[in-house]
């Protein structure tokens, strides 16, 4: 079992600082994103993938996942087109660093995509990826991030639509409270998706986004029915990595580090 940490909020002004700081603390592997190996001052995002890779075999942790920024919300076939040949590229580079989880967005609301056509959308987009990651060996782990993919009905039907091995979910136990579903609603969305996830976020908090109470907390500290939704991943017979995810404010290595312990003492093999 592998336990990892996401590229954000965690100690380290550089990226060589942050997997130290992942390493020394004892987590197995680490989340990272696009923009991470792909940003202005590279100039072959293939040859920095492969510094990346050598960075993360020196301190002897792996990668989990990249995070693609995308955006599948789109139905005009030229913005589409742009989507698709930017994820290509990025699956590669994830195969380069040894990721085999591409975490997808869903997308953000727009007035020319109505809202009924929200999981049409995302569907659409997933399937004409899956040529570029069957070839890789990847899989779309599509977050529940923002309110788009925060409904159950739109996540899970684009999932559904697509019946790929390869598209799959990214389960942030804590995004579905946070964008105002309640907590029954969220145990439930935990056990329908549980069979779609390919990789997670073990995040905690209180409150909600609408009223405005929303609070990230570090793992079993908040609201969030965490036992829950791990055990409804471990039902569904998932085999992929926790990764902590943290939004709060203050020390966020003693928060990744109190995520962690949490998670080794609540996360056990079945």
């Amino acid at each position: 079992m592998q336990f990892g940490l996401i590229h954000y909020r965690a100690p380290g002004d550089t990226l060589e600082q942050f997997l130290d700081y992942a390493a020394d603390t004892g987590f197995d592997s680490v989340e990272l994103f696009g923009s991470d190996i792909w940003h202005e001052n590279v100039d072959s995002p293939e040859r920095e993938a492969e510094r990346v890779r050598r960075l993360l075999d020196q301190r002897g942790i792996v990668a989990s996942a990249l995070g693609t920024g995308n955006d599948f919300v789109v139905l005009e076939e030229t913005a589409i087109q742009a989507q698709i040949e930017r994820m290509d590229r990025l699956s590669s580079l994830a195969t380069i660093i040894g990721a085999k989880v591409l975490r997808t967005e869903g997308g953000s609301r727009k007035e020319q995509v109505p809202k009924e056509k929200e999981a049409q959308a995302i569907a659409g987009c997933l399937q004409r990826c899956l040529e570029f990651v069957e070839r890789d060996d990847t899989y779309l782990a599509v977050d529940n991030h923002g309110y788009v993919t925060n409904d159950p009905a739109v996540l899970l039907g684009a999932l559904r639509a697509v019946d790929s091995p390869h598209a799959g979910a990214n389960l942030d136990t804590a995004n579905i409270h946070w964008a105002g579903n309640d907590l029954t609603t969220c145990q439930r969305f935990y056990d329908d998706v549980a069979p779609y996830v390919r990789h997670t976020h073990i995040k905690d908090c209180t409150g909600c986004a609408p009223d405005s109470t929303y609070q990230s907390t570090v793992a079993g500290e908040g609201d969030v029915d965490l036992i829950h939704a791990i055990r409804s991943l471990q039902r569904a017979g998932y085999q992929g990595v926790f990764t902590a995810e943290w939004e709060g404010k203050g020390d966020g290595g003693q928060a990744y580090a109190k995520c962690l312990d949490w998670m080794r003492m609540n996360i056990k093999d079945e």
